[in-house]
């Protein structure tokens, strides 16, 4: 069980956090207590297959031992210290892990070794979930975290059963030889088991006797947690569009002016006979002039500097941290914009994609600066529809600690139904776009006139 810490399937993207009234989306969290060896996390990886969900997480208890101080590890390896009594966990990092968890957040799991009882300098991140299961002997025990759980279980399995299993798994896996093993059970868990785990199935909202055997059990609370998770289910981008909003343009919004270079970079990019040589060269000098209007909403201060001539300049200076990141793929034709205007900066990633069976955008691939939320961000996409996936990559900075006001949104094209979305939702995100189209299709929730697909026109992968 030490190499089972935490279990995640990436076999398709993250839902969406937010509901159309902007209700944010929580995820389901599932406890799963019992004693030592009795099959919790068997169990919980039975429940993972049989859902067939995207992004569902284990959690482990034994992740989150209390750090122990030299004479407590003395004890330890000696056998002598008690890892199943109540006070051996850090209940307020497992409160906060899954909490934010639940809320969407970004976590660093500790990674305990149990050979040197001792937690590792390593951690393991994880960033969002659809379903959280966590599991651990005294996983019902903590009141703040039973009050996170949407479903309590408790694994009841026989006491010599759970013997056999730990003997044979601390001796394999965790390095003890069968003395010790024997001496702990006696001294520590079975009495931990009788005084505080067992009373803790008076919580559970499910018993599952015999553990993993009990597999009627498990696919009965598999298909109870199917219809929890299908009664969650979103039509998000579609009901966006259908928002009653305000008419016009949010006034935070910034509009490049429409001149002829402007309008004449639109109508090249616009014309689906244009040559992809000829859209790339104008996607990226129309890129640099929406990076460098975003530039001038960045917070400059007052400097003074000597020049060649022995003359003082008062002058401006940006002096905070700056970070690009695209919305992939089509964010990624504003990266040679970002580079021209300012060349040291770094630049992150989000993988954001429609699922074609649902219509909702969906997250698969988050990668940010690990100091993202010190650094002004200027995020890019190519265009504002709905503002669905807009939301989401707003969502996920601010989940890194990425304060609201220091994100710059910068787009080629957008429609005012996602400028107004995007302008309720976070009102002090400032966007930046070269033009706004008028029509918003409810049908197709494509742009009208539009600009087309840009990152495979960009790209060149856009079929012939």
């Amino acid at each position: 069980m030490g190499d089972k810490k935490i279990l995640r399937l990436n076999s398709s993207g993250r839902s969406p956090w937010y509901h159309a009234d902007g209700t944010v989306t929580k995820s389901y969290v599932i406890g799963v207590a019992g004693g030592s060896a009795s099959g919790k996390t068997s169990v919980a990886e039975r429940i993972l297959k049989n859902l067939n969900v995207p992004w569902v997480v284990i959690v482990s208890m034994d992740s989150f031992y209390n750090v122990l101080s030299p004479e407590q590890s003395k004890r330890a390896h000696e056998n002598n210290f008690n890892f199943d009594h109540p006070t051996s966990f850090d209940y307020e990092a497992l409160y906060e892990t899954i909490y934010k968890l639940k809320h969407g957040k970004s976590v660093n799991i500790p990674i305990y070794d149990f050979s040197l009882h001792a937690r590792s300098d390593k951690t393991t991140t994880i960033y969002g979930a659809n379903v959280i299961i966590f599991e651990g002997i005294y996983g019902l025990y903590d009141k703040k975290i039973r009050d996170l759980m949407d479903l309590k279980i408790f694994v009841d399995t026989d006491a010599d059963i759970r013997l056999a299993r730990r003997l044979q798994r601390d001796i394999a896996e965790r390095g003890r030889d069968l003395e010790g093993v024997l001496q702990q059970y006696t001294r520590f868990v079975k009495p931990a088991f009788d005084d505080y785990i067992q009373p803790t199935v008076k919580h559970a909202d499910v018993i599952i006797p015999r553990g993993l055997e009990n597999v009627v059990a498990i696919d009965l609370i598999t298909k109870h947690i199917q219809r929890e998770l299908t009664e969650r289910n979103l039509h998000f981008r579609w009901d966006l569009a259908n928002i009653p909003i305000e008419d016009g343009i949010p006034p935070d919004v910034l509009v490049l002016p429409e001149t002829n270079q402007i309008k004449g970079m639109h109508t090249i990019l616009r014309d689906k006979k244009t040559a992809r040589d000829e859209f790339v060269f104008y996607a990226e000098r129309l890129s640099t002039i929406i990076v460098e209007a975003a530039f001038n909403l960045l917070p400059f201060e007052n400097t003074t500097v000597t020049t060649p001539v022995n003359a003082e300049y008062h002058g401006m200076v940006f002096r905070q941290k700056l970070c690009g990141v695209s919305i992939l793929r089509a964010g990624g034709t504003m990266e040679t914009g970002l580079r021209r205007v300012h060349s040291d900066a770094v630049i992150g990633k989000l993988l954001i994609q429609t699922d074609p069976s649902t219509g909702e955008p969906q997250l698969h691939y988050c990668k940010l600066p690990a100091d993202v939320k010190d650094h002004q961000v200027v995020l890019m996409d190519a265009t504002i529809g709905t503002g669905a996936a807009a939301l989401m990559a707003i969502r996920v900075l601010l989940d890194h600690d990425v304060p609201e006001e220091n994100i710059i949104f910068t787009v080629y094209l957008a429609a005012p139904v996602g400028l107004n979305v995007i302008a309720k939702a976070f009102p002090r995100v400032k966007i930046v776009t070269s033009m706004v189209d008028p029509v918003l299709s409810k049908e197709t929730l494509y742009i009208e006139p539009g600009i087309g697909n840009f990152g495979d026109r960009y790209f060149g992968t856009e079929d012939e």
